[in-house]
């Protein structure tokens, strides 16, 4: 009975962490490229990086499948290198986390960035400051309260991630089963003591990081 709620709850918060780096260096990093520049085609670049935020579930784990299957160019040559395919896998998970994720961290940090005094980032500029240190020494602390915003939702997003995650990585106990999964087949199958135990777990993290954010803004 232990084991059987603690596998879904440390396999979710593994995938969330895992999910929630890989979306925070993106984020950060792509929000501050497109946070000032102005080119032909950003319009497009940013309704396309939101995307998922607004796609269906079910429409975002299609694609992913297309995307990452054995039919695709880029599936065959992940299960080429790694000697087996990537859908069905944590791996998978954690790719569909990312994508529905990145949106928050994208968009808070872009304003975070956004919300920077230009003239500091030029006077560092000017004392010899290279981009990257302007990036880090400069731009990042500025945009931090932002960031770390967008960290967190982005971290509870993933956390949550049902519909995706279950249509590209499934539902195999031990391996892909996430507590929203857990709960859903708990549901199904009768078992309300382990989907209560599973729901209360989540709206307790999920509380916790939503109050941060809401004490950080503070």
């Amino acid at each position: 009975m232990i084991q059987e709620f603690l596998s879904p709850l440390q396999l979710s918060l593994k995938i969330a962490l895992v999910a929630g780096f890989v979306v925070i260096i993106l984020g950060t990093v792509i929000g501050k490229l497109l946070s000032r520049k102005h080119f032909k085609g950003k319009v497009m670049i940013e309704t396309a990086l939101m995307l998922p935020l607004v796609l269906p579930p079910s429409v975002v784990g299609f694609l992913l499948i297309v995307i990452f299957g054995k039919h695709s160019l880029l599936g065959r040559a992940i299960e080429w290198v790694f000697q087996q395919p990537v859908i069905f896998t944590w791996w998978a998970a954690v790719i569909a986390s990312v994508v529905v994720a990145f949106p928050l961290m994208y968009q808070s940090a872009k304003t975070g960035f956004q919300g920077v005094d230009y003239e500091i980032e030029d006077a560092a500029r000017v004392d010899g400051a290279s981009e990257w240190k302007v990036f880090f020494f400069i731009s990042i602390p500025l945009a931090s309260k932002a960031i770390v915003t967008g960290g967190v939702l982005s971290l509870a997003r993933a956390l949550g991630e049902f519909g995706a995650t279950l249509m590209f990585a499934g539902n195999i106990p031990g391996e892909t089963q996430t507590v929203p999964t857990a709960i859903y087949v708990a549901i199904d199958s009768g078992n309300m003591t382990l989907a209560w135990l599973w729901v209360i777990s989540i709206v307790f993290l999920s509380f916790l990081m939503l109050l941060f954010v809401q004490l950080k803004q503070k």
